[in-house]
This record gives C-alpha cells, sequence and structure tokens, in this order.
C-alpha cells in the first residue's frame, strides 16, 4: 500500500488484505448459473469465460471497455489499435455477450470521442440506439496546439423496442436564479428555506459529476475510473430494484458498488485481481454507508448545489476532504 497524505482517502489494500479477499474471487472455467454468480466478482478474460454465462440473464449491461488508446492499468498494456482493428475487436465483444441479455435488456456503453466514431456503426448494427449521453470529465491535462480532451461519451442502446426507463429516478435538482411567478406563485419551481429549487428532466448533456480524486473515499488508483454518480443514473433509469446488473470490464468495482447501494443483483468480471480486491473492500463499505455523492433523498443535485444548501442550514460540517464529498 502506498504512502498516503493524513487527508488522503484513496482506497487500497494491505498485503494481508489482498491474501484475505483473493479468496472471495470466482474462477470460472466450467458453465456458472445465475445463482453462482450474483454477488460475485470474478477474474479472467471476459473473451475467455464469456462461453460459460447463463443465457438471458442481465438486464442493464454496463460496458466500459479499454478506449482505443495506449493506456496501463496496473501494469497491464492495452495498446491503441488500427481502427479496423478495434472494430473486429469491439465486434466480437459484444457477440460474446449477447447471449447474456434479457430481450428487454439496456446496453450502456462508454467511450471517448474518437472511439465513439468507430462503436457508434457497430452498436447501431447490433442493437438500438436511443442517444449519446455526453459527460464533462472536468480533469486531465490541458493541450497547447488543441482544444483540451474534456468529455466522454455513453451510448445508450436496448436491445429491442421494449425496455425500462424510469425518468424520475433521475430528475436533477437545480437552483431557479430567475424564479418565475403567476399569480403570486411559483411556477415550476419549489420555494425552501435555503433557496428556490427545480426538479429538471436529465438531458444527454451532463456537467455535474465530478471525477474521484483523492480526498473522495470512493476514489482509487484506478487510471479509468468512473464516477459513482454517474453510474447511479444509469443503474436508476435503466433497470428496477432488484434487476441483474452485470459488468464485464469491472476495473476497481464502480459499477458493483452503486448497484449495491441502490439494491440491485450483480455481477463482474475483472482481468486484473489487484483491482477486484479493491473492488471487494468497496462492496463492504458500501453494505455500512451507502451514500453517493451528488445523490441525496432520492435526488440528483447540480454540482455544488447541495453543498452550498448545506452551508446555509449548518448542516455541513467537518474538513475539506468532507466538503469534497459533497459536490
Amino acid at each position: 500500500m502506498p504512502d498516503r497524505a493524513s487527508r488522503n482517502r484513496t482506497l487500497s489494500c494491505t498485503e494481508e488484505e489482498i491474501a484475505r479477499l483473493s479468496r472471495e474471487i470466482l474462477k470460472v472455467n466450467s458453465p456458472v448459473s445465475r445463482k453462482d454468480i450474483e454477488s460475485r466478482v470474478m477474474a479472467g478474460d471476459i473473451f475467455k469465460v464469456a462461453k460459460y454465462f447463463p443465457k438471458s440473464f442481465v438486464d442493464l449491461l454496463i460496458l466500459d471497455p479499454p478506449y482505443n488508446l495506449s493506456k496501463k492499468f496496473n501494469g497491464k498494456a492495452f495498446r491503441r489499435k488500427e481502427n479496423e482493428e478495434y472494430r473486429r475487436w469491439f465486434a466480437d465483444l459484444l457477440k460474446s455477450l449477447d447471449h447474456m441479455l434479457k430481450p428487454d435488456a439496456t446496453i450502456y456503453a462508454c467511450s471517448d470521442w474518437m472511439t465513439s466514431a468507430i462503436i457508434q456503426p457497430i452498436l447501431e448494427d447490433k442493437f438500438f440506439v436511443r442517444n449519446r449521453i455526453t459527460w464533462e470529465r472536468e480533469k486531465g491535462r490541458g493541450a497547447k496546439s488543441n482544444w483540451k480532451n474534456n468529455t466522454e461519451d455513453v451510448w445508450f442502446c436496448t436491445k429491442s423496442e421494449r425496455y425500462h426507463f424510469d425518468v424520475d429516478a433521475v430528475k436533477m435538482k437545480r437552483r431557479v436564479l430567475a424564479p418565475y411567478r403567476i399569480m403570486g406563485q411559483p411556477k415550476d419551481w419549489d420555494q425552501e428555506e435555503t433557496g428556490n429549487y427545480r426538479l429538471t428532466y436529465p438531458s444527454n448533456v451532463w456537467t455535474d459529476l465530478t471525477i474521484p480524486f483523492w480526498s473522495m473515499p470512493e476514489n482509487t488508483d484506478h487510471p479509468t475510473q468512473k464516477p459513482e454518480k454517474l453510474i447511479a443514473k444509469l443503474i436508476l433509469a435503466s433497470s428496477e430494484r432488484e434487476g441483474f446488473v452485470f459488468d464485464p470490464f469491472l476495473g476497481s468495482g464502480t459499477t458493483v458498488v452503486v448497484a449495491e447501494k441502490l439494491g440491485r443483483r450483480w455481477s463482474g468480471v475483472e482481468i486484473d485481481e489487484e483491482y477486484l480486491c479493491w473492488a471487494l473492500k468497496r462492496v463492504a463499505a458500501a453494505r455500512e454507508d451507502p451514500k453517493i455523492q451528488g445523490y441525496e433523498d432520492g435526488i440528483f443535485w447540480e454540482r455544488n448545489s447541495n453543498f452550498e444548501r448545506r452551508s446555509e442550514t449548518g448542516k455541513f460540517g467537518g474538513s475539506g476532504a468532507d466538503q469534497a464529498d459533497i459536490f
């Protein structure tokens, strides 16, 4: 475990924790049932183990594979491919996962802007593409000879014309800066003790997410970790309670952690066993504390609004590390 500053809340595992948690990891080398894999994380290459999974058990597939970029994951390298080679790779991936999906399943496929151009026609050929969500990834290096790459995409797809979508579960609570009234009464907003707020329908542009960083308890050293708030939106919109959520590139476990917090059934596959140990440690913590930053009392807040509300009511206190957890 690396040395951390006293206020650094980045999760990692000691050698003793890795030895203990490794025993909880399922190795799949023969056919398994849904019961076998529920609430389990599995070590393996999804291309090799997918054939062992049962048919039609996935309600929601969170697909966050390596983008077509050269990147190291805990010492394991994924190297950028020629576009046609990546197309074949991605098409083979979808083919290997197809039998797991229920007829009314939803699929969310993550990508960067360059990879989006490669995978869009493949997704359109295989599924019904409903939308492309673009979210602001406010972290990253600047560029001297180009625009800073500050967004990522999530493709919203369904297996068929029949699918679940709960728009009320993912409405955003925003502060109203210029409240409009009719006959003295608020129009489409609520006047609260700490200010004026409106519940708004979610769009396909998300600017309210915070990339996990050192003072947030969800943070790990995984290089491409997604925010819990992002995954929470996908799960709440596109799965019912007790629905089965599956992630074949689990990484440090964000999908299964959020699924656990939101009362869904879950399972995931990851090739790196240390990442799986982080995931298991996070799941255990989630059972003790199901809080998701930016989501409170069934409401998603725009970035910083809930922090302002807590500050005004005096309900907020603690260190800067605690404050970062609310954005």
